[in-house]
């Protein structure tokens, strides 16, 4: 008997998918089975939303009658009870490349307004370029509902930062989340990470790359909309694995109004053929800068660190080179100096052999440090094997791994109390140092 071959039970089973809908209801059923089953993952996805801390009850396939007799069935509903508070919410689900609509969210609202509901949450494997903002834009009549959007990739983080990260406290809970998590990793459940640039990809690059691309040309803003995209399901890749929230860095004005973002991103890669992204981790010395030119075809990350108050150049340049004993010889460092413009640059690899290579025999001391890891990125539309995506992917994980998680701002030392002084000794003869004051001494002290 080869028990090798036999089949674990699972309680969420990914064999027998079938089509669009049966991925759907499965998708849904799962996901609000878990999150009224695992108090910390419900309370993780439920509470930014504005939902009390109490009992959690989920339904499937809900049906509604409005008032003027249309009818629907809803994915499913979430109730949340705290004393005699009662929290409800709609779920709307979409997996795979089925994308929302207008006319479907507007529908749900209506029953949300009719039934004093608390608001609707969609799921689908859109990414949001802001988080708190919906990639549907509804009509006036909604523009104040409580409407909320998740992507199947923000779900699945949020579950893997509560299991590894944050812990379940019961076990047989984390059981059941980690049987969720296996079931939206896999390929057939709907729940597919970013994975395409869009259909327009290969004529915006081209154009880009021969710089006759246009704002007024097709798809323009639809790419740089995705590569906003990119860098959210990057900042979530991230975050799964750190356990800590990792966000995009944007201003008052994109966080308001994401558009004017798309707006910007499209004129900078017409005008200069790139797109560019910061990231801020935490307790991180600064935020990653990340950079991709379409032209070359070729993508950096980069990030700046103050230099160390040290009297000495060479001892700052020598601070720095301590802290990237782990980073790649190619590396590069670039120095801006108190009181001038001038700056230099060259490879790690060269400056850790002659570190004062940096330094241009100059007088300045360096003020600013900025490192900076390129690498050729793959041309293709979709995830995989020299895939634009992928490159982006494998260096921003290998800037943040072997250059800056080992980083650290420079601290200046604590001030020193001089040693006290031993009691005189009345019996001792007098010698030239019974003259001199005890200031006189410290003084010699700090100065030697």
């Amino acid at each position: 008997m080869n028990e090798d071959a036999w089949q674990r039970s699972r309680l969420i089973p990914i064999s027998g998918l079938g089509g669009q809908e049966e991925k759907e209801r499965r998708s849904a059923s799962a996901l609000l089975a878990v999150l009224g089953a695992v108090k910390e993952f419900g309370r993780a996805n439920l509470a930014p939303l504005g939902a009390p801390a109490g009992t959690i009850s989920t339904y499937c396939e809900v049906p509604f009658e409005l008032a003027d007799d249309r009818k629907f069935r809803v994915d499913g509903l979430i109730r949340v009870q705290r004393g005699k508070r009662i929290w409800t919410l709609l779920v709307e689900v979409k997996t795979g490349t089925a994308e929302l609509t207008q006319q479907q969210i507007e529908n749900y609202l209506e029953i949300v307004r009719e039934n004093d509901f608390d608001g609707l949450l969609t799921i689908s494997n859109q990414i949001v370029q802001v988080v708190g903002h919906h990639p549907i834009k509804v009509g006036r009549k909604f523009k104040k509902a409580p409407l909320f959007h998740a992507s199947w990739t923000r779900i699945l983080t949020l579950a893997q930062m509560v299991k590894d990260h944050q812990g379940v406290s019961d076990p047989d809970q984390a059981w059941i989340l980690g049987e969720l998590i296996r079931y939206l990793q896999f390929e057939g459940s709907g729940a597919v990470a970013f994975e395409d640039m869009g259909p327009n990809w290969v004529a915006v690059r081209s154009a880009a790359r021969e710089e006759t691309l246009r704002l007024s040309d097709d798809g323009v803003e639809e790419i740089a909309g995705r590569w906003d995209q990119l860098v959210q399901f990057l900042c979530l890749d991230l975050a799964a694995r750190l356990g800590q929230e990792v966000r995009p860095v944007l201003s008052r004005k994109e966080l308001d109004d994401p558009d004017s973002r798309t707006v910007a991103l499209a004129r900078e890669l017409v005008d200069n053929g790139t797109f560019s992204a910061g990231i801020r981790i935490p307790n991180t010395v600064g935020p990653i800068h990340l950079g991709a030119n379409l032209r070359n075809m070729t993508a950096t990350a980069s990030i700046e660190l103050a230099a160390p108050e040290l009297k000495r150049s060479s001892a700052r340049v020598n601070w720095l080179l301590r802290q990237l004993r782990n980073a790649p010889p190619e590396l590069r460092l670039d120095v801006a100096f108190h009181r001038t413009r001038a700056t230099s640059s060259d490879l790690l690899g060269r400056v850790a052999e002659d570190p004062k290579r940096l330094l241009m025999e100059s007088d300045h001391a360096p003020r600013l440090f900025t490192l900076a890891l390129s690498s050729s990125v793959g041309s293709k539309r979709r995830s995989g094997k020299g895939s634009f995506i992928g490159d982006i992917s494998a260096l921003l994980d290998r800037f943040y791994r072997d250059v800056v998680q080992d980083l650290k701002v420079w601290t200046p030392p604590a001030p020193q109390l001089q040693p006290q002084s031993a009691p005189s000794d009345s019996s001792a003869p007098d010698g030239p140092s019974s003259d001199s004051s005890p200031h006189e001494n410290s003084e010699e002290r700090m100065n030697s």
